[in-house]
């Protein structure tokens, strides 16, 4: 397993990488880490200002301490993964803009199995906008784990033996959704659910799944409620999801089960694109590993 976990040094991206070492032990894993203008705290320019005379010198000093606090923060999080058992390494890389974007190319450009990062409960208009998890939902072509902050406890404690709850309505997204479950919780029981009224085709194959009701409703909303629900009845390690292609704006303005989910499931929820479900863990690209 190689997994790519944004970093940025907060707790909710070290309760995600805390979550992802239960859920993948042994994986390797890259701790990236993206700085981006004016690449260092405020606190740390006012220490290097010195007046507009040399403002050229003041350019430099940012850019050389901004990088200097980057790899920090990344080494922070590699002593985190590697106490939690992973083979970890930074990954410090600078841009200037739309960091969710680039954490998503980041992944293809690895050759990463798994996209992992933390969510920080944004609600209301802050979610309508998107986050950086929002974003690499949206444009990650490899599966992507979001994992709430906080957990509770009985939250983490079916991390390490809970079953993985896959959402299914028989569309070509559930059916990708269901084969990247298959292969990245190899030793997980599989619970493929799915939700009165949000039937799209046929399972082609897939078990038997356990139908729930979303009471009046079967838009967005209620069937993300109705599939969190099941998932704390039922203890889930994780909560998957397939994404049905729509366009980012189509996503955040109209909704999808799966941006709904991202945004009410108290557990982990992977995002599964749809031309995930055709990867093999282990067997990628020719992109270089490390």
């Amino acid at each position: 397993m190689r997994v790519l976990i944004g970093f940025d040094g907060s707790p909710a991206a070290s309760v995600a990488l805390q979550a992802g070492a239960v859920l993948f032990p042994h994986a390797h894993a890259w701790i990236a880490h993206l700085w981006t203008p004016p690449f260092a705290s405020s606190a740390l320019r006012g220490r290097l200002w010195t007046g507009t005379s040399e403002i050229d010198e003041f350019v430099a000093a940012v850019e050389r301490e901004g990088r200097r606090e980057a790899e920090r923060i990344a080494a922070t999080g590699v002593t985190l993964a590697t106490a939690a058992g992973w083979d970890a390494e930074p990954l410090v890389v600078r841009c200037y803009s739309g960091e969710g974007l680039q954490l998503a190319e980041l992944a293809g450009k690895m050759d990463a199995d798994l996209v992992l990062v933390g969510s920080r409960g944004l609600g209301g208009a802050p979610a309508v906008l998107g986050s950086v998890s929002d974003m690499v939902v949206h444009y990650a072509s490899r599966p992507v784990l979001v994992v709430p902050h906080p957990l509770l406890a009985a939250e983490e404690d079916a991390l390490v033996a809970g079953p993985v709850l896959v959402a299914t309505d028989g569309s070509a997204g559930a059916r990708a959704a269901h084969a990247a479950a298959r292969r990245l919780f190899p030793a997980r029981d599989l619970l493929p659910v799915t939700v009165d009224g949000d039937r799209q085709g046929d399972d082609d194959g897939d078990p038997t799944p356990l139908r729930i009701s979303a009471g009046h409703g079967v838009h967005g909303r209620a069937v993300a409620a109705a599939l969190a629900a099941c998932a704390r009845n039922r203890d889930a390690a994780v909560l998957v999801v397939g994404s049905r292609g729509r366009s980012a704006v189509a996503e955040i303005l109209l909704g999808s089960v799966a941006m709904a989910t991202l945004h009410h499931a108290y557990r982990p929820v992977l995002v599964v694109p749809h031309a995930a479900g055709r990867q093999t863990v282990g067997h990628g690209t020719d992109t270089p590993r490390r």
